[in-house]
């Protein structure tokens, strides 16, 4: 497979977190070709305050060794916020794609700064979806991403 291929399994996560009530980002976590951790936002659904994309696929990879997590690429539809990008840090993650940042700029400065190689698919159905939802639930949206609406 490749990044794009990956990527529409981040995209199918998004779509059922989407389908389950809940903000559409989804995430995979791939080591040495193979797909090891899937997930998707679920903060709304589990009333969660740290289940983001990121969070749930490093959460379903389960319990792996340093040397795996420094082969492994992690896809995500949005650019991830501060708490993904400490996470992607700290198991020292080499690779990240991104589906977009324009509804989004997480901490892609300081993953590249730390040696983090990024790669941003400027994915227009991860756009659309970010921007139907922030159409549809801005209230969502911003506690999502720790705003306010004022």
């Amino acid at each position: 497979m490749n990044d794009s291929e990956y990527m529409q399994l981040a995209l199918e996560e998004a779509q059922a977190g989407l389908s389950e009530g809940g903000i559409p980002i989804g995430s995979v976590l791939v080591i040495d070709g193979k797909v090891v951790g899937r997930g998707h936002n679920q903060r709304i659904q589990k009333g969660s305050a740290v289940l983001h994309a990121e969070m749930h696929a490093l959460e379903q990879a389960g319990r792996i060794s340093a040397k795996d997590y420094q082969r492994a690429t992690l896809y995500t539809t949005l650019s991830p916020c501060a708490m993904c990008s400490g996470a992607i840090l700290l198991y020292k993650i080499p690779r990240v794609v991104i589906g977009e940042n324009a509804s989004f700029m997480g901490e892609e400065s300081l993953l590249q700064e730390r040696g983090v190689d990024l790669s941003v698919l400027d994915d227009a159905a991860c756009k659309q979806l970010m921007k139907d939802f922030i159409e549809k639930r801005p209230e969502l949206w911003l506690e999502d991403i720790g705003e306010t609406d004022s």
